[in-house]
């Protein structure tokens, strides 16, 4: 009997989707892209009903009519998103306005001040375990509160984007557990496992969130009207979802202490396994999609999105010569990459194009190119720009290590993967090896997977190891690493010298 299982990934420029066999191999593969809205500074934005639901859709169809899989065959459908998200919606389950997208949207920053005022710092560090960011949802629910109170009062449900479809899928309202205790606190009890009663009131009604699940809890069915419009059988089963960094963590394997995940698409995401809580304000901590995990994670808000403003500003004619029929794009840019030097002869960037989450926790942060000189060319740009990712990471990593997590195995994910002179230099800065996997689909993969465990075909997330094999591994070349590190001091001194100014622009 033939068995299937599909993900589906909806991305900030992107929504990815594959059918699996039941031995895990890719049987079909399907991407839309799709753009993002910045109506004003700070703020960005999807339309849930045309990009979300509406990609979801086109995948679901073409994934099945690419395959010729018969639709009864697929015993279990998957949906992971692009984070904390916030998209208010009606008793239909229909959109009241835009969605207001993860940590880049920073709309919000008066409603920490209004949290702060409220609770007192001290109280949000110890519901929150850090201070409050941009990527949190509950002052997000309260901008919509004090500058669209028609929306608010019409709002059924406050829905982030995987429990959206999901809700689109089967009528069901429901989140995940990593994603609702992450990015919704103090919404949810982590202790008790329930809506936190001391606090949500001031926030929205307790009927108004979705409720906890685990991620590969099955919630529901596929209900008629999206049968007919995904192409799915009626009545397949249906996961909770996931945020896509935790589902793409899963598809590289990250599954013990010391395994550590970047996911470089338009922003950076760290996921790895620890064996204790790490405490740290500049960083997040907390639980995993595999049960009694421990993680420590991080986000920022820039890393392909700073590479899509390159091309889109500086190298308009490789993307035009790509419109026209020709290579792609990044391709094009990647044209004498490796003859620049470490350091790239004296430039420094800082990515923070869209303000930044972690490590700085600074939504006024601005993005810079510091060091030009009248030899310099828009290749030694762009080398120190993909240079400023990696020293972001570098970051993170020497603040995991501050708080005793060791890195044993490195997994690098997303469309950076696909840029070799970038894995190269991240080792390089690193001083560490960096992996990839062969299978790179990324989230919707780990969807897939996820969607096999919930149905009893694989046992346990342990079992998903056998089917992760590496694709490449990059090691450090040591002598470039030691060139690295003045490089590296000098672009964290950039941002302390320069914050200021940024914050008064």
């Amino acid at each position: 009997m033939a068995v299937y299982f599909m993900g589906i990934d909806v991305g900030t420029f992107e929504t990815k989707g594959v059918l699996v066999d039941g031995d895990m191999q890719v049987v079909a593969i399907h991407a839309e892209k799709h753009g993002m809205e910045n109506p004003q500074p700070g703020y960005f934005e999807h339309d849930a009903e045309e990009v979300w639901w509406g990609d979801f859709c086109k995948v679901s169809k073409a994934l099945i009519e690419k395959s010729g899989v018969d639709p009864a065959d697929i015993k279990c459908v998957g949906a992971s998103a692009l984070g904390a998200d916030l998209v208010p919606v009606d008793e239909n389950c229909v959109a009241l306005r835009k969605a207001i997208l993860y940590g880049i949207d920073a709309r919000a920053h008066k409603e920490w001040d209004q949290m702060y005022e409220k609770y007192g710092r001290e109280e949000v560090l110890k519901f929150n375990g850090r201070p409050l960011v941009a990527n949190d949802v509950p002052p997000k629910i309260l901008w919509i509160k004090n500058n669209e109170p028609e929306v608010y009062e019409k709002t059924y449900k406050f829905l982030t984007a995987s429990s959206y479809l999901t809700a689109k899928l089967t009528g069901e309202y429901v989140i995940d557990r990593f994603l609702g205790y992450g990015g919704f606190t103090p919404l949810y009890d982590p202790e008790k496992g329930d809506i936190d009663y001391r606090y949500i009131n001031d926030f929205c009604r307790p009927d108004q969130v979705a409720t906890l699940h685990d991620n590969t809890d099955i919630v529901g069915t596929v209900h008629a009207k999206a049968a007919a419009e995904t192409g799915l059988l009626e009545g397949t089963p249906v996961i909770t979802g996931a945020d896509d960094s935790g589902a793409e963590a899963v598809s590289t394997g990250i599954l013990e202490v010391g395994d550590f995940m970047v996911q470089i698409g338009s922003t950076l995401y760290f996921i790895g396994i620890a064996d204790h809580l790490a405490r740290d304000q500049r960083i997040w901590a907390g639980g995993f999609l595999i049960p009694n995990a421990n993680s420590i994670q991080g986000g920022t808000n820039a890393a392909g999105t700073f590479t899509r403003w390159f091309r889109d500003n500086l190298y308009f004619d490789a993307l035009k010569l790509e419109q026209e029929g020709g290579p792609d794009a990044y391709e094009t840019m990647m044209e004498g990459l490796a003859d620049i030097p470490v350091g790239s002869d004296g430039i420094i960037c800082l990515p923070y194009i869209a303000g930044e989450r972690t490590p700085i926790n600074d939504p006024l942060a601005r993005g810079a190119i510091f060091g030009l000189r009248i030899d310099h060319t828009r290749t030694h740009i762009y080398h120190a720009a993909l240079e400023s990712i990696a020293y972001g990471i570098k970051h993170h990593f020497d603040i995991f290590k501050e708080n005793d997590v060791e890195a044993k195995r490195i997994f690098a994910a997303g469309g950076g993967t696909k840029n070799p002179v970038w894995m190269q230099m991240i080792a390089d800065v690193m001083g560490q090896e960096i992996h990839t996997a062969e299978v790179g689909v990324g989230a919707a993969y780990g969807d897939a997977l996820m969607c096999a465990i919930a149905t009893g075909h694989l046992e346990k997330f342990a079992d998903i190891r056998k089917y992760v094999t590496e694709s490449t591994l990059y090691k450090p070349n040591m002598e470039n690493h030691e060139k690295y590190k003045k490089y590296y001091d000098n672009f964290l001194k950039l941002y302390e010298v320069t914050k200021d100014i940024a914050h008064d622009l």
